[in-house]
């Protein structure tokens, strides 16, 4: 980047001194709305997180009598896991979390792997799924072998469909630039805040891993008692598919196989298809 010169129009000198440009008009007007009309949403936020309070309290999920990981055994748990957060079962036995920005901090990661490994298993699944049904033809079904089709130059039609292709009958690069953009888009305008939207004229009330507000048009937070065991399945859920990813790699490294067809083999013959069988 070049340095300013004396002679440059003074918005040219902020530009390149790292200053930023004035808002447009359009952008003041958006700017100016939003602020009317923010207190109003601050007092709905103070009351849905008033809600939210309440129904954790209200639900079996949360709080010092919570379900805990060792379950009816007795333990000495440590008195920093309080039960606020969901799916809090007190597992902290390298004592990650005893901190309270370490606590947030690693409770983001997990929420964040959790969603991607959920969506990742789905993509795993469903071309064998279709494949095996009979709904749908695909050059390559196997998660781990399909970048590797797509290097020796065959296309890559989705859903098994001709001519359905998207990025798939460009080049690998393409793909991966349109993915980069896909995934690290989203994340980094989430990870910026939900502040980050309000030059927008956006306002997502909530944090930034329950946003909330637009960020929620199946109304999934409109029932604050439902949306807090919600929270804790997602949880769930996920940890059980980062789980899975474990599995779905050493099956791929043993047998060269997808995740499905795996489980029609053992589904057929248990007794030779098991975990047992790779290690006479």
């Amino acid at each position: 980047m070049r340095a300013s010169l004396p002679n440059d129009p003074p918005n040219m000198q902020k530009a390149f001194s790292g200053e930023t440009s004035m808002p447009s008009d359009f952008g003041k007007k958006l700017r100016s709305d939003l602020e009317k009309q923010k207190p109003k949403f601050k007092a709905q936020e103070k009351k849905k997180q008033a809600e939210m309070a309440k129904a954790r309290q209200k639900s079996p999920w949360y709080g010092p009598e919570r379900p805990k990981w060792l379950g009816p055994l007795e333990y000495s748990y440590d008195t920093y896991q309080t039960g606020d957060a969901p799916g809090d079962y007190a597992y902290d036995i390298l004592q990650l979390g005893k901190e309270q920005k370490d606590f947030e901090r690693n409770y983001e990661l997990e929420i964040l792997h959790s969603r991607w490994a959920m969506l990742g298993a789905l993509g795993a699944l469903v071309p064998e799924v279709l494949q095996y049904a009979g709904l749908s033809n695909f050059s390559e079904v196997r998660w781990w072998n399909v970048g590797r089709t797509k290097l020796q130059g065959e296309d890559l039609n989705y859903f098994g469909i001709e001519g359905l292709r998207i990025a798939g009958g460009q080049g690998i690069i393409i793909i991966a630039v349109c993915q980069v953009l896909l995934m690290f888009g989203p994340e980094y305008a989430r990870a910026c805040g939900i502040e980050a939207l309000e030059p927008l004229g956006i306002y997502l009330p909530g944090d930034k891993n329950y946003p909330g507000g637009v960020f929620d048009p199946l109304g999934l937070a409109d029932d604050p008692e439902g949306f807090v065991d919600l929270q804790v399945k997602e949880q769930k859920n996920g940890r059980l598919a980062m789980v899975a990813w474990l599995g779905f790699f050493a099956q791929a490294a043993v047998t060269q196989k997808g995740p499905v067809e795996n489980l029609l083999d053992f589904v057929q013959g248990p007794q030779k298809n098991n975990i047992l069988a790779y290690f006479k």
